[in-house]
């Protein structure tokens, strides 16, 4: 926990052109490549800081330019495009070595009322307690991965019926849930809330591409990379509080995957809606 609220505390330089400017660190990955929901959330927390407090985020849309590199910190640029009577509009470059390595897009809202429905939540389905935890299923392994995905993750998460760290059990579906919640309690702050869901929401979106072609994260050559990230925030949610992630990949072709996800607290609000397409590269044909 301490690494996750230590990378969304970015640091305001002072400098100005016509751009706000940010430097936040990145957090040690085993492949040395900085986690994709690091960056999507610190180029959030850079938006947030122009904006008025009583306007939140309602959307993001970010491209994954090039892989960052854990080794060196991150700077955001944040352009303010626009602001609006309702709404504010952010554009967020991060850069490492004088080279944007993420793109993105936020808008903000006033709160307001207006129609209200959504989605019911999935019934019927085991309590997260219940689950096996991620250290329970790979605490064992001794790997790099294994060991930062089991002891190093800020997130508790438990899947529904089962992961594919290492196989792919029962049915090759396109489909998958995942309890999720960080660790520990966080600040109050529903802003670090609202990014914090932006992080996690990273880890597993791609699993449902994998989970119909029978493809575990221990598949030798997999290569697996997220390309761009969408994100609609509905209503508020603590993320140190139990949710779901419902999550299903609506089609795959040409070396890349869409997957979309809808996230709900335990007592059944959908907070939010993702969406994610990524390159999911194989060493032979699947079926």
């Amino acid at each position: 926990m301490e690494g996750l609220l230590t990378a969304l505390d970015l640091t305001d330089t002072g400098a100005r052109t016509n751009e706000d400017i940010f430097t936040g660190p990145s957090q040690w990955m085993p492949q040395g490549r900085v986690f994709g929901g690091q960056v999507l959330a610190q180029s959030l927390v850079a938006a947030i800081r122009t904006v008025p407090d009583e306007r939140h985020v309602h959307s993001m849309h970010g491209y994954f330019l090039r892989p960052g590199d854990i080794n060196h910190p991150i700077t955001f640029s944040v352009d303010r495009i626009h602001d609006g009577r309702s709404f504010s509009t952010r554009r967020t470059q991060a850069y490492q070595n004088g080279v944007p390595i993420l793109s993105m897009i936020a808008s903000f809202q006033d709160d307001d009322e207006g129609l209200e429905h959504h989605l019911e939540m999935p019934k019927d389905l085991p309590d997260p307690e219940s689950l096996p935890t991620t250290a329970e299923t790979l605490g064992h392994i001794d790997h790099d991965f294994a060991r930062a995905w089991a002891n190093d993750r800020p997130f508790d998460m438990r899947h529904v019926p089962s992961s594919i760290y290492l196989t792919v059990d029962g049915e090759h579906t396109a489909k998958q849930m995942i309890w999720m919640k960080t660790f520990e309690a966080i600040p109050d702050d529903p802003d670090l809330h609202r990014a914090a869901l932006a992080y996690v929401s990273d880890y597993s979106i791609m699993e449902p591409v994998m989970r119909r072609h029978g493809l575990a994260w221990a598949t030798p050559g997999l290569k697996v990379a997220s390309l761009d990230h969408a994100m609609w925030w509905h209503r508020f949610g603590r993320v140190d509080e139990w949710m779901l992630y419902v999550q299903d990949s609506p089609s795959a072709q040409g070396g890349r995957g869409l997957s979309t996800g809808s996230i709900y607290s335990r007592e059944g609000l959908l907070l939010a809606t993702v969406a994610q397409e990524g390159m999911v590269r194989v060493p032979k044909p699947v079926d």
